[in-house]
């Protein structure tokens, strides 16, 4: 499956960016991304693409690899070919076969940190 998102920055393949980048608009990442933090409307790492930081997006498409946290609005899609080491936070989550994931996944459309006692009080109810 060949997803692209229609970028108006990009980080080539041979390119490396190293900082804190926030950007308004979308972002595709074929190159190396090293930071503090990069926030994003729309984030595609490409299949070529290495990114060591947290992401906070409205949708995010991995194709390459992620060390760091993900965080988004809308959904995240990871490829087959994607390797992620991190946290996931979306209300909307695709994985396809193949991909290598290792961290937490909460998946809600609500404040994450309500989650857990949102899950709770529904349990508890008394019907």
């Amino acid at each position: 499956m060949q997803i692209d998102i229609e970028a108006n920055n990009t980080i080539g393949e041979n390119s490396r960016f190293d900082g804190q980048f926030s950007i308004q608009g979308n972002l595709r990442i074929d190159g190396t991304f090293e930071g503090k933090c990069l926030h994003v409307e729309h984030i595609q790492v490409g299949s070529t693409g290495r990114v060591k930081t947290d992401i906070t997006a409205t949708s995010v498409v991995v194709e390459g690899v992620v060390i760091g946290n993900i965080t988004a609005a809308a959904r995240i899609l990871l490829l087959s070919t994607a390797r992620v080491l991190g946290n996931l936070k979306t209300p909307e989550l695709i994985i396809q076969e193949g991909v290598v994931l290792e961290g937490k996944c909460t998946i809600s459309h609500f404040e994450t940190g309500n989650t857990k006692q949102y899950i709770e009080s529904i349990y508890n109810r008394k019907e």
